[in-house]
């Protein structure tokens, strides 16, 4: 089986049976990753450029690590140390990787859409690795993978997601991932945070309450307050924003149910998240870092189109 688009450039651009397809070459991937030796030669003499243009750590390494795995030969772009900060420009930039051979671009930009058009311009296969505040879809597909290593299915869960919506690429790519593949969607968060059209745009739940949405939900992805992307204060302080609407161990154990406990990363630690939640038996959030190897894995793989 084979991809229907030749880029990632979002959620929003596959179908279930693309989201299907790269949950189960995933899983194979992972258990490759468990052998005591974890690299394949299945993307031998594919090059490969990360180009990060704002700072990351896991999602960065992450998927260094999985070109590794596979055997790819990468590249890695530091802007800070490249000639965009003398004046060239994005399309130049990338001309000259791709004259050295490179098959596949791997981007993390501030300005939303900046890997669709990349996409337009290069004939290299494009991955985003979040761009702006549009989207982040392999982060959602790593949720998507741990959220099954769980609870054994997606359709007919219902997932909150807690936090900075209406900054958080991460919140936009989970909805479009968990509607498409049946789930229940919840927001929650302060009303400042949620966009107002998000109801029927997307159709997801809103609430202003956590505690409602930690009584409603199966699964709780608690998102970071992302502060560099506020250009205005939308509350008052982040302790207010701990008092309100951090997620704390009493309000865990007062459910009369099982849930899971999600968080992308970076975790504001007593913030939007205290610490004996992160760390508690509830949290799955080390297992999303694992399974985000496995997951970037397989989308390179299948955009690489190798044959089995």
């Amino acid at each position: 089986m084979k991809l229907s688009t030749q880029n990632l450039l979002g959620i929003r651009n596959l179908n279930p049976e693309d989201i299907q397809l790269i949950l189960s070459t995933a899983q194979q991937f992972k258990d490759v990753l468990q052998r005591p030796v974890k690299k394949v030669p299945s993307l031998r003499d594919v090059t490969i450029v990360n180009l990060f243009y704002e700072n990351s750590t896991r999602t960065r390494m992450s998927f260094e690590l999985a070109e590794k795995r596979l055997s790819a030969d990468t590249l890695n772009f530091a802007v800070s140390n490249s000639s965009t900060s003398k004046g060239e420009t994005l399309l130049d930039t990338v001309n000259n990787i791709l004259s050295m051979k490179v098959d596949m671009v791997v981007m993390r930009h501030s300005a939303s859409g900046a890997p669709h058009f990349l996409a337009k311009h290069i004939p290299a296969a494009i991955i985003n690795a979040g761009d702006g505040i549009n989207e982040h879809p392999t982060q959602a597909l790593l949720d998507a993978f741990s959220i099954l290593e769980k609870k054994k299915k997606l359709k007919g869960l219902k997932v909150a997601i807690i936090g900075d919506i209406l900054h958080s690429r991460v919140a936009l790519s989970n909805i479009y991932l968990l509607t498409k593949m049946g789930a229940e969607v919840m927001v929650a968060g302060p009303p400042t945070l949620i966009p107002k059209y998000i109801k029927e745009a997307l159709g997801v739940h809103v609430t202003y309450h956590v505690s409602e949405a930690l009584a409603w939900c199966d699964v709780a992805n608690v998102l970071r307050i992302q502060l560099e992307r506020q250009n205005q204060p939308l509350f008052s302080s982040l302790r207010e924003y701990n008092l309100v609407y951090g997620i704390k161990k009493d309000m865990v154990d007062k459910l009369k149910k099982e849930i899971i406990i999600m968080h992308p990363g970076p975790i504001n630690r007593g913030v939007e998240i205290d610490s004996d939640v992160a760390d508690g038996p509830h949290s799955i959030i080390l297992n999303q870092v694992e399974n985000g190897v496995a997951i970037r894995m397989a989308v390179l793989y299948l955009l690489a189109n190798r044959e089995n």
